[in-house]
Parts: C-alpha cells; sequence; structure tokens
C-alpha cells in the first residue's frame, strides 16, 4: 500500500486528517480519507447511489434515501469511538464516494463493530480489503482488540472478504438470516 501520510487518526477532529493514494487491481489510483462533517452531501448520494442489493448489505433492510438522523450519525465522528473512511474519485472537480468503510467502538473501546460498503461499479477491483486494512489498521493503533461485522448470511463477497482478511464466521444465533464474522486484532510488534 502506498500511504501518502502514515499517522494512524487524528487525536481530535481538527487535526490534520490521515489521507492515502491506493492503486487498486486494474491500476486505478484512488483516494482513501476519513469522512468528515463536510460529507454529508456525498454520503447522502453514496448511499442513494448504491444497488437495491448493496444498500440491503449494508443497513440489514432497506434505506432508499438516509434521514437527516442517519446522515448525522455516519458523518459527524469522533474520531476516537467512531472511525470511518471514505474512498473517493474526482468527478467534475468534486470528490464522489465510491466506497466507505467504518466503526464504532463499544464503552470498553476494545471491541468495535465494522462495516465496508463499495458501490458496484468499484467492486472486484480490492477496493474492499485496501478500505478494510486502513480500518483494522486505525483499530489496532487504539487498541481495540476484536472487530466484528454483522451480515446478511447471503453474502457472498463480504464472507469472501472475511474470510480473506483472517475473520472467522459464526452464525447469529439471535438471527438465523445472518452471520457474525470476527477478527481479533493483535498489537503490532
Amino acid at each position: 500500500m502506498n500511504a501518502t501520510n502514515t499517522s494512524a487518526v487524528p487525536e481530535t477532529p481538527n487535526r490534520t486528517y490521515p489521507r492515502w493514494i491506493e492503486t487498486l487491481r486494474d491500476r486505478t489510483k484512488i483516494l482513501i480519507r476519513p469522512i468528515t462533517a463536510n460529507d454529508r452531501d456525498a454520503e447522502k448520494a453514496f448511499i442513494e447511489g448504491l444497488s437495491d442489493e448493496a444498500r440491503h448489505y449494508r443497513f440489514l433492510g432497506q434505506v432508499k434515501s438516509p434521514s437527516d438522523s442517519l446522515l448525522r450519525q455516519v458523518t459527524q465522528l469522533d474520531y476516537v469511538h467512531q472511525v470511518a473512511f471514505a474512498a473517493v474519485v474526482n468527478d467534475h472537480l468534486h470528490e464522489r464516494i465510491v466506497g466507505v468503510s467504518r466503526f464504532s467502538t463499544d464503552a470498553s473501546g476494545r471491541n468495535c463493530e465494522c462495516a465496508v460498503t463499495v458501490t458496484d461499479a468499484w467492486q472486484h477491483k480490492g477496493l474492499g480489503t485496501v478500505l478494510m486494512r486502513h480500518l483494522i489498521a486505525v483499530a489496532r493503533s487504539l487498541g481495540i482488540e476484536r472487530m466484528v461485522s454483522i451480515d446478511d448470511a447471503q453474502n457472498v463477497q463480504m464472507r469472501e472478504l472475511a474470510s480473506y482478511l483472517g475473520f472467522s464466521c459464526r452464525a447469529d444465533p439471535d438471527d438465523p438470516t445472518q452471520v457474525i464474522h470476527e477478527l481479533a486484532i493483535r498489537p503490532e510488534g
């Protein structure tokens, strides 16, 4: 991976955010950067631009158009308990989000729930892997010990990505239509 800034996560939302330029499998270069409150409209367009299947897999239900409350939740982050990265491309002088990865921690700060979503046109290029690797690295730098993702059992792409990244998989005991992917995060060193 080609990192343009090696710092993990800003200590406060006002610090300079890390940004990475990554080369995908098809040799496309893409910018990965933290999501900020300024991304509200871009995040709305991203969610609305997802296929019905991708929206279903991401939200485990139908979200056609995100509410103001949801948009605040996904763009106004503290970067201590919540972290989110956007993969962006320039689209007529504006950045367009084509992929997102995020996590939020539990009260202990040792466990987090994560998610990754990539638009249909950008799938099969390694973008989900790149987004998740940055997310895992940041979780590790924050001392998070366990990362989980709760997914639709039919989501084959997430199952393959999770397996590739070393997540274990088990049935959700509370919902047979879902699976839980889990990754033990080992400290660097």
